[in-house]
């Protein structure tokens, strides 16, 4: 399996790892992007963001998922598509293996895999809730 040495790895392509690579640039950390199986996520196929920083009119999702790999390239990110199969957290540098063909060496990982319901162990049936609140359970849960 071929490796990579890299110092900083952003797994996911949504608002949040395009801020973590837009400031880890800037610190001067050569940040390397893997966009995942969604490239942009979420807001990919939402219609309407009204109340998202810098964007006074409001925006369409995927006209913001163009903007911001524009920004994070010019600020220097390495984007590359690909899936994040695994990483292990236990040894030091970590190790990410990238769509089981390549490991990469990490000295710091930043995961920001979205707005996707990930609920682990809680007794909720998620399924009345999303008929209830629709896309508020991605938030509500998010943080898991």
């Amino acid at each position: 399996m071929a490796q990579e040495r890299i110092q900083i790895l952003t797994i996911g392509s949504g608002p949040a790892g395009y801020t973590a690579v837009n400031y880890a640039s800037r610190a001067g950390l050569k940040p390397v992007l893997y966009t995942g199986g969604e490239p942009g996520g979420r807001l990919t196929t939402t219609n309407d963001v009204e109340n998202y920083p810098g964007y006074p009119k409001g925006i369409s999702g995927p006209e913001m998922m163009v903007d911001f790999p524009k920004q994070a390239e010019r600020f220097g990110t390495n984007i590359r598509y690909g899936v994040v199969t695994s990483v292990d957290f236990i040894s030091y540098p970590l190790k990410a293996t990238i769509d089981e063909e390549k490991e990469i060496i990490a000295d710091a990982v930043i995961i920001s895999t979205g707005a996707k319901a990930k609920i682990f162990g809680y007794p909720l049936n998620v399924d009345k809730l999303k008929e209830k609140y629709f896309d508020k359970v991605c938030h509500l849960f998010q943080r898991f």
